[in-house]
């Protein structure tokens, strides 16, 4: 066709069953509506690349703000708490984005075949970043979109064409950050086991200490990267963890405001709702109500 975009936004569209975020038969592979622009919608994004077709779309990592749309893709290189806001789209152009998961065993055999020097050990950078959509990414998205309208053929050149996405990743700006995701013993995959062990254990008090030996650094190093990647301390990005289980625990199982914070780890009452307060932007059961009372936002970023 000769125009790709359009071609994208037509299969994002026609394979979706309506707003929100759904999975597809193709594995790892997600697409994503919006009719109107959403709230803030907090949760734990994981690793993944993001191309959007249609809209623009905002996410939040700490004080970092990303905008993108159909010119620049994102890419997620560790679980990071975000908000993200859907912040163009009508019923008339509504946002459409694709979401592939990066799963860190194809892209070790992907390095295996084009050489380790495409990405190379250097110090763990953001876990969110930016970059410019190449016409060969765009085709090769393009092709995998293609394979839902014929399931006889993606069981054998889906992963074909995976590979071919994570490879024209690897070609980009973007090969440093892969091999990190790649590689287990990496920087970044250091800083990604204390990250673990903060979703194992998110409710108990963890010191830093053993975060930072959790993750083979001296807790310096491991402070100084920690808050590169994930753009928050250790101790906020437990908070965050925290606030977010206790958000939905009010919405999903009736909890009252107290009940809640006292499962995710909070000893005070008062200092749950001042730091709920402060990143929901309205007390516990208030933000509750409100959100009852809306039409329903995606369940994910």
């Amino acid at each position: 066709m000769n125009d790709p975009n359009g071609e994208l936004i037509r299969l994002i569209d026609q394979n979706h069953p309506g707003d929100g975020v759904f999975p597809t038969a193709i594995p790892r592979l997600h697409l994503m509506r919006s009719c109107r622009p959403t709230e803030r919608i907090h949760a734990l994004h994981e690793p993944a690349v993001c191309i959007v077709a249609q809209g623009r779309k905002r996410v939040m990592l700490g004080e970092r703000i990303f905008d993108y749309d159909r010119s620049r893709f994102l890419v997620v290189s560790v679980d990071v708490p975000v908000a993200g806001q859907v912040i163009e789209a009508t019923p008339r152009e509504p946002y459409l984005c694709l979401r592939l998961d990066l799963d860190p065993a194809l892209l070790a055999s992907l390095f295996m075949d084009i050489g380790e020097a495409a990405g190379r050990e250097r110090a763990p950078e953001a876990g969110l970043v930016l970059s410019p959509v190449t016409p060969d990414l765009l085709d090769a998205a393009l092709r995998l979109l293609r394979l839902l309208e014929t399931p006889q053929d993606a069981a054998v050149l889906a992963p074909l064409v995976e590979r071919e996405i994570l490879y024209r990743l690897a070609c980009s700006d973007q090969a440093a950050r892969l091999w990190q995701i790649a590689h287990g013993e990496s920087r970044l995959q250091q800083v990604n086991r204390a990250i673990r062990r903060l979703q194992r254990d998110f409710e108990k008090p963890i010191a830093v200490a053993a975060l930072a030996a959790e993750a083979g650094m001296s807790v310096s190093a491991f402070h100084q990267h920690f808050k590169t990647v994930t753009a928050m301390s250790p101790l906020q990005y437990q908070k965050q963890l925290r606030l977010q289980e206790a958000r939905r625990l009010i919405l999903s199982s009736a909890l009252d405001a107290a009940s809640a914070g006292h499962r995710v780890g909070y000893d005070s009452a008062s200092q749950f709702s001042r730091e709920y307060s402060r990143l929901f932007g309205a007390p516990p059961m208030r933000d509750a109500a409100r959100l009852k009372t809306r039409p329903p936002e995606p369940a994910e970023v």
